[in-house]
């Protein structure tokens, strides 16, 4: 059963109890509200394909604090994205990372010509910041089902997914009208 919450430290203690156990979590971002997982967890990240109905070409995003996490998840943001990251993060801008051997993300594609690329973001959200700080990286899509409109009010996430999400943090409408 599907739980609702404010987010504060005991919901944000739940949240990172459903993380480390494999399940989803529907959490505010800067532009929408986004389902999210363990990005090291392959069975949680097919959750999200399933309950979105999203096709598995379509890469997640992992949401981070702050760039400084790349070196630490084995990604690095070539030139001249890493002067973009410095310039327009946080914020809606999605960077593409190159993975390196170190690399532990179970949420990483391959292109065609063999290189192993992860799409990035640092959402412009004090409460979002708040979220990844105490839970870590998360592999995030918007809270909605593929093709639909995604979720401004956590309301809308719980009409969209209901049970199959064990915890949807509440942080109020999100600012943003269009996923990053």
């Amino acid at each position: 059963m599907s739980v609702v919450r404010k987010v504060n430290e005991e919901s944000l203690a739940e949240a990172a109890s459903v993380i480390a156990g494999g399940g989803l979590v529907v959490i505010p971002t800067d532009t929408v509200y986004g389902v999210a997982c363990d990005p090291r967890n392959e069975a949680a990240i097919d959750r999200i394909y399933q309950v979105k109905s999203r096709p598995r070409f379509k890469a997640l995003q992992v949401l981070l604090a702050s760039v400084d996490q790349l070196d630490g998840l084995g990604l690095d943001l070539p030139s001249p994205l890493n002067r973009l990251a410095a310039q327009f993060l946080p914020g809606a801008f999605s960077p593409i990372a190159v993975a390196r051997e170190d690399c532990t993300l179970a949420t990483v594609s391959a292109t065609p010509q063999g290189r192993r690329t992860q799409g990035i973001r640092v959402p412009n959200s004090a409460l979002t910041l708040r979220i990844l700080n105490e839970l870590g990286p998360l592999a995030a899509s918007s809270a909605n089902r593929s093709g639909d409109e995604s979720a401004q009010t956590v309301e809308e996430a719980v009409q969209a997914f209901g049970d199959d999400v064990q915890l949807y943090l509440d942080g109020g409408p999100t600012q943003g009208h269009v996923a990053s």
